[in-house]
C-alpha cells in the first residue's frame, strides 16, 4: 500500500472552502474510476482555516504512477490552480505492514508486534 498525505495551504479560509467545493466531484471520481485508489480525500482542517488536508490510499505504486496520468489527476491539478494555493507540502508512504488500531475490545496496547516463533 502507498499512503500519500499532503497539507495544502490557501490565502484565506474562503479559498480553502472553494477548493474543497470546486474538487469534490473529482475526489468522488478518482475514489470510483481509478484502479488501486482505496481512498482519496482533500478535506478542511478544523483547526487551520487556511488548510487542506490530503489523504490518498493506493494499493500500489503502479496504481499511483497510473493515477498521475489519469484525466482526474489533471483536471484537479487545473481545479486547484484556480484557488489560490501557497504552499503543498506532501508526502508518500510505502506500507509494508498494517493492523487495526482497536482490537475486539476497542483497546490496543501494543503495535507491530512479532507473532510467536518470528
Amino acid at each position: 500500500m502507498i499512503i500519500v498525505v499532503a497539507a495544502l495551504g490557501f490565502e484565506s479560509q474562503e479559498d480553502r472552502d472553494r477548493a474543497v467545493e470546486l474538487t469534490a466531484e473529482v475526489q468522488m471520481a478518482t475514489r470510483v474510476e481509478e484502479p488501486g485508489c482505496r481512498d482519496y480525500c482533500f478535506a478542511p482542517d478544523p483547526a487551520v482555516p487556511t488548510r487542506v488536508q490530503v489523504y490518498e490510499l493506493w494499493e500500489d505504486s503502479d496504481s499511483l504512477v497510473a493515477h498521475f496520468k489519469h484525466p482526474n489527476y489533471l483536471k484537479m491539478v487545473q481545479l486547484l490552480s484556480q484557488a489560490n494555493v501557497k504552499e503543498s507540502i506532501n508526502r508518500a508512504y510505502l506500507v509494508e505492514r498494517s493492523e487495526s488500531v482497536y482490537g475486539p475490545k476497542g483497546m490496543k496496547d501494543s503495535f507491530f508486534q512479532s507473532p510467536a516463533g518470528e
